[in-house]
């Protein structure tokens, strides 16, 4: 390797390199990437026996997990690299559910770096040396399956230069407005980016652009739509269960029932279980059960005692919020705490979730595209709410409802990945008297 004038040896400290190598975070483009993916031989041979490739706006983590549970369920080898993460960088890349070690993804930068620097140096923004790292642990893990979820946009997205065997787009709305626009049929292309020629391409969702099914079209590309190709349906008489109907690839018609809700949208898990189809697994009914019963994904709806996390940051993401969240018990309250990026939909988000929560504690994250709690503060009193309190961070709104909560109120904590991740990295107090847990906690 070649020398450097500073040379990393923790985790801790290749991250914080990686943070200087290109003059902007985001640059989206694979020639850079490419060209050192090259140099590093992972686009000379495929990097597992079949890769899946998860694109869209909201649901690619829930679809992901999905596709890993079930997979494993069925004794496959899974690895998956997702982004971003909650509290520790190795969340990024699994291995068989496990999370990479230190280690592994030292020697997986340490590669990049050495590629990045042989004949003439190339930059890498901070994701596309975290992609290149997380595609060398996997294929150097002699998995089965890879599954891959993209991280802004698609056809120029750093996980794009990797072919998928089965392509999944899951949903289609406005984010990232500053790279990939307003224009949803454009949206759709750029998502659509990762669809190969004659390669399934899977469309999870009722709704998506017909951008998306005519991409796929000019490739050739089988395609299986939810609604058509592949459905589901809840089982009457039976509370929570629900039938699945999929096609093979080959025509042939496929039926579980009796399957759990995940606790995940049930869009996403009829398209994990398609695409898995497709990848050639023989679904075993007893297994998806076990699988979709036991699958978690933190920061999505997830119950911590009477906190709520989620991290929906688009007017999207929060419809799904306020379609499943509970009421509260009886003399309870709904409180809101919000964080933003200044980038997302604020006033789509804030109108969506406004009409089920009325009192909110705001909180301001830090960085260039943190959005200031005043600034919330001053957008949800334009559409009728009431807030209680602006914080100076995430940490600061929870130590102060901490004193107001009574047994009975519940606390949607939303709007950023950076707002969950502050609330997970610390005790959630559970109101100012203890729930007893016989009933009060909803999970």
């Amino acid at each position: 390797m070649p020398p450097y004038s500073f040379q990393p040896h923790s985790l801790k400290q290749w991250l914080e390199h990686l943070e200087t190598l290109h003059p902007v975070g985001i640059e989206l483009g694979l020639e850079r990437v490419s060209a050192v993916a090259k140099r590093m031989g992972l686009l000379s041979s495929p990097i597992a026996p079949c890769v899946i490739t998860v694109a869209g706006t909201n649901g690619k983590g829930s679809t992901l997990a999905m596709v890993d549970s079930v997979a494993r369920a069925h004794g496959w080898r899974v690895g998956t690299y997702t982004s971003p993460h909650l509290l520790r960088y190795n969340e990024r890349v699994k291995i068989a559910g496990q999370e990479a070690d230190d280690q592994l993804l030292v020697q997986g930068f340490e590669q990049v770096e050495r590629a990045r620097l042989q004949g003439s140096e190339i930059s890498l923004t901070y994701f596309e040396a975290g992609t290149l790292c997380g595609l060398w642990c996997l294929a150097n893990a002699e998995l089965d399956l890879a599954v891959l979820e993209v991280g802004l946009g698609g056809r120029l997205d750093a996980v794009n230069i990797v072919d998928a065997d089965v392509a999944i787009v899951t949903t289609i709305a406005q984010d990232h407005v500053n790279f990939l626009g307003t224009d949803l049929a454009q949206i759709g292309r750029e998502k659509a980016g990762i669809f190969r020629t004659d390669r399934p391409a899977v469309l999870g969702s009722h709704k998506l652009p017909a951008s998306v099914a005519e991409c796929a079209q000019a490739l050739a590309a089988p395609t299986f739509s939810l609604g058509q190709q592949f459905a589901h349906q809840a089982m009457a008489g039976e509370h929570s269960q629900w039938c699945w109907q999929g096609l093979h690839s080959d025509g042939l018609s496929v039926v579980i029932d009796e399957l759990p809700d995940p606790g995940l949208p049930i869009d996403n898990a009829a398209t994990a279980l398609q695409s898995l189809v497709l990848a050639g697994l023989e679904l075993e009914k007893s297994r998806v059960q076990a699988a979709l019963g036991s699958v978690q994904l933190a920061g999505r709806m997830q119950w911590i005692g009477p906190w709520c996390l989620d991290v929906g940051h688009n007017p999207h993401a929060a419809e799904y919020v306020v379609r499943h969240l509970p009421s509260p018990p009886e003399g309870g309250r709904q409180w809101g705490l919000i964080g933003m990026l200044n980038d997302k939909d604020i006033d789509g988000v804030i109108k969506t979730l406004a009409s089920r929560i009325s009192d909110w504690v705001c909180v301001s994250l830090s960085g260039e595209r943190g959005c200031q709690a005043s600034e919330l503060s001053q957008r949800i009193i334009a559409h009728g709410g009431r807030v209680h309190f602006c914080a100076d961070s995430p940490q600061a709104g929870v130590d102060w409802l901490a004193q107001m909560l009574t047994p009975n109120d519940r606390v949607l904590a939303t709007g950023s990945f950076f707002t969950v991740a502050a609330l997970l990295a610390r005790p959630l107090p559970t109101g100012a008297a203890s729930l007893d847990g016989d009933g009060n906690e909803i999970r």
